[in-house]
């Protein structure tokens, strides 16, 4: 049977962010990372409460698919106190969370996931990404329309599809039981880490040869040298013997802290004092309905983001263009304007332009053939012909032909 020889969870608020949003878990057997949504007075609620009444999930089952029946109904009876707290505290409406969690149950694992933190596997050397994120880019992503790496940075890449919240009384939620074994690093963590740090410096720092908060520690150094513009929360679990000893729940995040909001009497929600509300300004949420329509909304409106885009750059390429035109026409008309003296046919002779050429472009044309033969003067004056004489003007270079011909013996 499988057991958990070390597990970590590790919270930090980020570079950019002025309170944690997140929340992280690592008990007995559940593990769990929520990324609150909804604003200050909002987000760090969501994920406490919904850590919070998840938690209550940890324990001991008769089998897999109980545990997989009682982590979902865990989860949906967090869905549910968010809608009755924000019934009863209008100021929060709109706030979710996240919820990525793992529940173990011998040699199996149950898997609960909905948003977009995430839920990775290490076993034997490599990596794994087990959750999908229920996001805009992620199903631009499935339906071909960009790629990966494009949808790291695409503008619309915290739009999240599906949360925990007061949107929808039945939201749906990933589930799945799959088999552990001794040896593997499963690893949850909300998208400050994973939309900073690159897959493969995670497979780098999760592959590393150290202890479970060793790692934890290092991968949320890692989002943090790289800006953390969000909260970043890692939870990590060893699979392994000998089994650790048996040690109290660790809470990290906003769940670890006493919240503030509400009514001016103090009221409780599971566990959670929540405190007279204090005005905070409230930031942009990231989540927009999961329906057919709104998707196809939002498919158009990249669209339409891709062709403005488009059209800028093809103005930009065209005036560009314009611009190399506009130089070449400037510089070629330049070139007209001199003129020096060289050899054509054996004599002298006067040629408007400059010598050099511009790949198959000429600069210069002869415009004048004297009589004079290059031969019959000195061999110095033989010697600057060949090499041509510039001039500044037709008139300055007839003056240079008028004393090579009074040169002449």
């Amino acid at each position: 049977m499988a057991t958990v020889k070390a597990s970590a969870a590790v919270s930090h608020v980020g570079r950019v962010r002025s309170n944690n949003q997140d929340s992280g878990y690592a008990g007995r057997n559940l593990f769990l990372v929520a990324d609150g949504m909804g604003g200050h007075a909002g987000g760090d609620v969501a994920s406490a409460i919904a850590t919070r009444r998840i938690a209550e999930a940890d324990g001991d089952y008769a089998s897999a698919p109980d545990a997989a029946a009682a982590l979902e109904g865990a989860l949906i009876a967090a869905n549910r106190e968010l809608a009755e707290t924000v019934a009863e505290h209008s100021e929060l409406t709109g706030m979710g969370t996240t919820v990525s969690a793992v529940l173990l149950d011998g040699d199996r694992v149950v898997i609960s996931h909905i948003g977009d933190s995430r839920i990775y596997l290490l076993r034997s050397g490599e990596l794994s990404q087990i959750s999908t994120d229920h996001t805009f880019v992620q199903r631009l992503v499935d339906a071909g329309r960009i790629t990966a790496e494009e949808a790291m940075v695409h503008p619309r890449r915290s739009v999240l599809m599906r949360v925990l919240g007061d949107v929808e009384s039945s939201p749906e939620i990933d589930s799945m039981v799959l088999d552990t074994r001794e040896g593997d690093r499963w690893m949850l963590c909300s998208d400050g880490l994973s939309g900073v740090v690159s897959f493969d410096e995670l497979h780098e720092l999760l592959s590393a040869d150290a202890g479970a908060k060793q790692v934890a520690d290092r991968l949320v150094k890692a989002s943090l040298d790289g800006g953390a513009p969000d909260n970043v929360t890692v939870v990590v679990i060893d699979i392994g013997d000998p089994p650790a000893p048996a040690t109290p729940p660790l809470v990290v995040g906003s769940a670890a802290a006493p919240l503030a909001f509400g009514a001016a009497e103090p009221v409780r929600a599971r566990g959670i004092r929540l405190a007279p509300f204090r005005a905070h300004p409230v930031q942009e949420t990231h989540f927009e309905p999961d329906s057919a329509d709104y998707f196809d909304e939002l498919i158009e409106e990249d669209a339409r983001r891709r062709r403005r885009r488009r059209l800028v750059w093809s103005l930009w390429i065209v005036l560009l263009v314009a611009a190399i035109v506009a130089v070449f026409v400037l510089g070629y008309q330049w070139t007209q304007t001199r003129f020096y003296v060289g050899e054509s046919n054996g004599r002298v002779a006067i040629y408007q332009g400059i010598q050099q050429d511009l790949g198959p472009i000429s600069l210069h044309e002869l415009h004048t053939e004297t009589t004079i033969d290059v031969a019959d003067l000195r061999t110095y004056d033989q010697q600057r012909v060949e090499q041509t004489i510039s001039a500044g003007s037709f008139s300055e270079a007839h003056r240079i032909v008028q004393r090579l011909e009074e040169s002449v013996d």
